[in-house]
């Protein structure tokens, strides 16, 4: 296979989607009645807070985010998923997303999407825009077999802020591919929480950026992308 020239790296929650799929899964699971309510939706906001701020505990929040999954069997779990697709992330997938996914890989660059959601919620998100690699948070199995059921666990480097990193060196040096034999690498990020991946590519796209990544972005002069100006 030819070594492609380009790398191309895409956040996911309010970067190629308008809202963020880990904390609308929250909200799905409270719409389905696995968990409390009030005592769920609560921590849910807090830890989307703390996001918001760059003060997430990811590991207390990957563990409230994951214990509920290990109540339920995958069966049970990916007809859920299933219905999540349909009423919430589905509606919002927008052409200017799916355009800016095909024009990397019409040019064969090697796509990959490197979030900090887990990879339960995201894998089938990634599906849908036609991306085979994920980087996510990934979640712990009975017996390590991807389709057993979870643990609750987080197994591995959490792929969030200097995490991505790790993770997406570990991933190229599995392909035995290095960050030096692409022409251009591109990150596209909505989040001041994925500066350390966007200062290591050569091309860092701010894409719909929070505030924070915005002025960060404005004075390094990177390219600011705004795919969702008419939603």
């Amino acid at each position: 296979m030819q070594t492609p020239r380009n790398l191309a790296l895409f956040d996911l929650d309010h970067t190629l989607i308008p809202t963020d799929s880990d904390y609308e899964w929250g909200r799905f699971m409270i719409k389905l009645g696995i968990v409390d309510a009030d005592s769920f939706s609560r921590e849910n906001d807090g830890f989307y807070a703390d996001y918001q701020t760059g003060s997430l505990d990811i590991y207390a929040y990957l563990r409230a985010m994951l214990t509920p999954l290990s109540k339920y069997s995958r069966h049970q779990l990916n007809e859920w998923h299933q219905l999540f697709m349909n009423e919430v992330i589905n509606p919002k997938i927008l052409p200017s997303a799916l355009a800016l996914v095909r024009e990397h890989q019409k040019a064969n660059d090697l796509c990959c999407i490197v979030t900090a959601t887990n990879a339960f919620i995201t894998s089938p998100i990634a599906q849908v825009f036609g991306i085979e690699t994920l980087i996510a948070c990934e979640a712990e199995t009975i017996d390590g077999h991807p389709d057993s059921s979870y643990t609750g666990n987080l197994i591995g480097v959490p792929s969030y802020r200097e995490g991505k990193i790790l993770r997406v060196q570990a991933w190229l040096d599995s392909c035995g591919l290095a960050w030096s034999g692409f022409t251009h690498s591109y990150f596209y990020s909505d989040s001041h929480n994925d500066i350390p991946l966007l200062e290591r590519v050569t091309d860092p796209v701010a894409t719909n950026p929070d505030e924070k990544l915005r002025k960060y972005a404005l004075s390094r002069g990177w390219r600011i992308l705004e795919l969702f100006q008419s939603t």
